[in-house]
């Protein structure tokens, strides 16, 4: 957008940020005895009157005050709000929680979703990590009666599965460390194709093992995205704007059906791990959220796993804390989920 007078800018933003503390219309003489603005109360209503007529503002009622339009809050977000961190109090208490819960990759996500929700005030949804690529880590073979063995597999992302094996002749546990040994050597951070190629030259023990070890990460790759965390919907149904309203209904859709969700988070939200995007009133292309607005941003490790994260709430949403939140649990978990694969 093209950028506004100074003090227009400038009393675009307290509009902007009164109404989002009161939920209320923002008169001229509210600003001028709140805020030192060096100008008389009139010279006020001709820039309200001004910033109505380009579209940043409008007029709910002949005796109202101003109150934000959504290309009003397009310019607050991309204009006025500017950069900003959590308080630092606040990063080391979600940071400290969060490695309380070290290596337990559900519980990141139940924290992430009750930390999202608690600190933008907001409804927050966060998407389980998907595998862009499943990749070998470690394997165990385990002798357990006759020909059965129990194959234990390791992916990159620290997910385990487990696997019996019938055996064309029942091996010893010697034998079955050795070849696990060597199969670990040999596969390290390989996907399934290249797994599957080492089987023509391996021995009939080690090749029956690399070949189910392909298809199991063949199939860890084919899953689609896993659980949905939500948290804070019901604090924001009690907002003013949804307050029993069906347009609150509608916009829960977004949290609530996974097909939607998926489609909408495909199309609204970078690809890309890092920066926020920010969706106010669906942008004209989702309907359900003409009354929202979104916060989102992926989390994880590119060409590894890879999730989805925000928060929802009304368009009187408070834009910078909610950047802020988003911004920095998505970095604390894509550098969590670093660690695990750097493993």
């Amino acid at each position: 957008m093209e950028p506004l007078p100074p003090r227009q800018e400038t009393i675009l933003g307290l509009i902007i940020r009164e109404y989002i503390e009161t939920a209320a219309p923002v008169s001229s003489k509210a600003l001028v005895e709140k805020y030192n603005l060096g100008v008389s109360s009139a010279t006020v209503r001709n820039e309200f009157v001004a910033l109505t007529e380009a579209g940043f503002l409008r007029q709910p009622h002949t005796s109202a005050g101003r109150e934000p339009t959504e290309q009003g809050y397009r310019y607050f977000v991309q204009r006025i709000a500017g950069e900003s961190e959590l308080p630092l109090a606040e990063r080391r208490t979600i940071s400290h929680q969060f490695y309380q819960a070290r290596r337990d990759v559900d519980e990141w996500m139940r924290l992430a979703a009750a930390v999202l929700a608690q600190h933008s005030r907001g409804a927050s949804l966060i998407t389980a990590p998907q595998q862009m690529q499943a990749r070998f880590k470690h394997l165990e073979l385990i002798a357990t009666q006759g020909r059965l063995v129990l194959l234990v597999l390791v992916l990159s992302g620290g997910e385990v599965r487990q696997q019996m094996l019938t055996l064309a002749e029942a091996p010893s546990q010697e034998q079955l460390s050795e070849a696990a040994r060597h199969i670990n050597s040999l596969c390290q951070a390989q996907e399934h194709s290249q797994v599957a190629a080492h089987a023509a030259h391996l021995p009939t023990l080690e090749q029956e093992v690399v070949r189910l070890i392909a298809e199991m990460l063949r199939k860890a790759e084919a899953l689609s995205g896993g659980e949905i965390f939500r948290d804070g919907v019901t604090a924001v149904l009690a907002e003013p704007e949804f307050a029993g309203s069906e347009s609150a209904r509608q916009a829960l859709r977004v949290l609530e059906e996974r097909a939607y969700l998926e489609e909408f988070l495909a199309k609204a939200l970078s690809p890309n791990v890092g920066g926020v995007e920010v969706v106010i009133g669906g942008e004209d292309s989702w309907q359900e959220l003409k009354e929202c607005s979104m916060v989102l941003a992926r989390y994880g490790v590119a060409g590894y796993a890879v999730g989805a994260m925000g928060v929802l709430g009304p368009q009187r949403m408070a834009y910078g804390r909610a950047i802020s939140t988003v911004r920095f649990v998505a970095g604390l978990m894509s550098d969590m989920m670093y660690e695990v694969y750097s493993d």
